[in-house]
């Protein structure tokens, strides 16, 4: 049976223009992140995230460095969204997910859907939409409109796991694919490093949600992720403790048969240098990482997303 995203469903039962006409009203006193911000976005109001009316739109591309169950061999349609919710000092995005302040006015809905049609005619596998939190209503308001001129791709979440419930119930029965990214267990590491001390109770509840909605991670006949939770954790250093009680929670309390990448590639980037942050200030070890994947297994954790270069990128390609 051939695949089929869930987003085209909602759309012809009318569910999707009812989830827009919902979304839009929220951003006039906008709780759609764990902030709370209450601001009025829809008059042009800014908080945390940057973002007013419009989402703002750094790039969209097709990505090679992704997953090999997302990428394949024509890429991810990857859409990376300006700014962004949390503060990580360490952000390898910095400069377009903290370092501007400057109040860009965003895309219209009509040309973001025409960058997601455009991804798919280039012949990517997915539409990736990278930070996405801050900006689901505009996400699904674009989504309304590339459906009746031909979006048919896989929809993948890509996410710090610092979603509300609000925005994952309005993503219910659009997502394909959500792949959040749990960063850190400790809320004291959360307050000082992501400037979110609520952000692991956040992740938690982000992820069950998830899970509920898609359930396991599953493949194609080519390979291809086409449904279910691709959980991310980059492995921090000196940080193995929330490395454990994070695998030990997606095993116990998200499923026993999570689909899971540790990442490797922490470098000291965004804020790190000088003394701030000093226990920041080099990147993990092939110790850290071999003792993070004993956890994961140790913990139960039974499929590790395993990464092989892609061609293009082994022979210096973009």
């Amino acid at each position: 049976m051939a695949f089929e995203p869930a987003y085209l469903n909602t759309y012809r039962s009318g569910a999707l223009a009812q989830k827009v006409a919902r979304a839009l009203e929220a951003l006039k006193d906008c709780r759609l992140c764990p902030r709370d911000c209450g601001v009025d976005r829809l008059a042009g109001q800014y908080a945390t995230c940057l973002s007013g009316r419009q989402a703002v739109v750094s790039s969209a591309f097709p990505h090679f460095g992704e997953e090999d169950c997302l990428r394949g061999h024509r890429g991810s349609g990857t859409i990376f969204f300006g700014h962004c919710n949390l503060k990580c000092v360490f952000c390898q995005n910095f400069d377009i997910s903290q370092r501007s302040s400057v109040r860009d006015p965003g895309m219209s809905a009509q040309d973001l859907a025409g960058r997601m049609l455009h991804l798919q005619e280039l012949g990517c596998h997915n539409i990736n939409l990278v930070t996405p939190e801050h900006v689901v209503p505009q996400a699904l308001e674009a989504l309304l409109l590339a459906i009746p001129q031909g979006l048919r791709l896989p929809l993948v979440y890509n996410t710090s796991a610092y979603d509300s419930a609000e925005s994952l119930e309005l993503m219910e029965g659009v997502v394909d694919i959500y792949m959040p990214d749990f960063k850190v267990w400790d809320p004291a590491l959360a307050s000082r490093w992501l400037k979110a001390k609520n952000y692991p109770e956040a992740a938690r509840h982000s992820l069950v949600e998830m899970q509920r909605q898609v359930g396991d991670l599953r493949f194609g006949e080519d390979g291809l992720a086409v449904r279910g939770l691709l959980v991310r954790h980059m492995v921090m250093p000196g940080a193995l403790e929330d490395t454990r009680r994070i695998m030990r929670f997606l095993v116990q309390e998200v499923s026993p048969n999570v689909y899971v990448n540790l990442m490797d590639q922490y470098g000291p980037a965004g804020k790190v240098g000088g003394h701030k942050y000093p226990e920041l200030g080099r990147r993990v070890t092939p110790r850290e990482m071999g003792e993070a994947k004993r956890l994961a297994i140790q913990e139960g954790v039974r499929r590790l997303d395993k990464r092989r270069p892609h061609p293009l990128l082994a022979l210096g390609g973009s």
